[in-house]
């Protein structure tokens, strides 16, 4: 099962349309919802790709594949289901926080963000400044 561009485009830009829209009405008190609900479109979003990227990783376990050809595409989606989960724990820990379920400190909420930042600043250095050397 493949998605076009079109398709996914459309999928993400209904997704945010319709978290924006959510959070708009909560943060303006004309819907008194948890925080919760309003980040049920992120999560719905984040469980369809990281459900693909589960699935594309799991191919690699079909018998006949070599796993030499793909070395490199392995540790890139190994990178993503991390930086997915780190976005999936900065949104509950900050669902958490805004719903008063916790005394945490904000800068503790932040902590998978910085994390997510941080490793995504290294991979774009590393994309940027390696040089394959053959």
């Amino acid at each position: 099962m493949r998605m076009s561009l079109a398709q996914r485009v459309l999928l993400t830009w209904l997704f945010t349309l319709l978290f924006l829209i959510m959070l708009v009405l909560k943060l303006d008190e004309k819907a008194p919802w948890n925080w919760f609900l309003i980040f049920i479109p992120v999560w719905i979003f984040d469980t369809i790709l990281l459900v693909m990227l589960i699935v594309k990783m799991a191919g690699r376990c079909k018998s006949g594949f070599d796993p030499r050809n793909g070395s490199q595409n392995l540790k890139k989606k190994a990178w993503y289901l991390i930086a997915m989960l780190l976005k999936l724990a900065f949104c509950l820990a900050l669902c958490a926080k805004l719903q008063r379920f916790t005394a945490m400190k904000l800068a503790y909420v932040f902590i998978p963000l910085w994390a997510l930042l941080i490793g995504g600043m290294v991979e774009l250095g590393y994309n940027i400044f390696y040089v394959r050397r053959d």
